[in-house]
């Protein structure tokens, strides 16, 4: 059972080196050819990042926490960095957000 304050909800994402996050799933993990895919799009793009898993709800409750799987397309950046920036972006997104 969860702690209060902090979902229980963990879903698989890419999380860019910006901080940028794109959901791949909540409700099973990601398959191979998935996680390929989503690198494919990435190196396309010129980008790159991670695969993570983030626990906890992104829109509400306490701030989610974000763990390393793997890298995808060779980030340059380091996964800290990324994850503070996520939480960050997270975090000013609800402070905006007009109830």
């Amino acid at each position: 059972m969860p702690y209060k304050g902090r979902s229980a909800e963990r879903r698989w994402i890419v999380l860019g080196e910006d901080g940028r996050f794109v959901t791949l799933g909540r409700d099973s993990d990601p398959t191979a050819e998935e996680i390929s895919g989503a690198e494919s799009a990435l190196i396309e793009r010129g980008l790159s990042g991670w695969l993570a898993i983030m626990e906890g709800n992104p829109y509400i409750g306490t701030l989610p926490r974000l763990f390393e799987v793997r890298p995808l397309a060779n980030p340059r950046a380091i996964f800290e960095d990324a994850a503070q920036a996520c939480v960050s972006a997270i975090s000013e997104q609800r402070s905006t957000r007009k109830v």
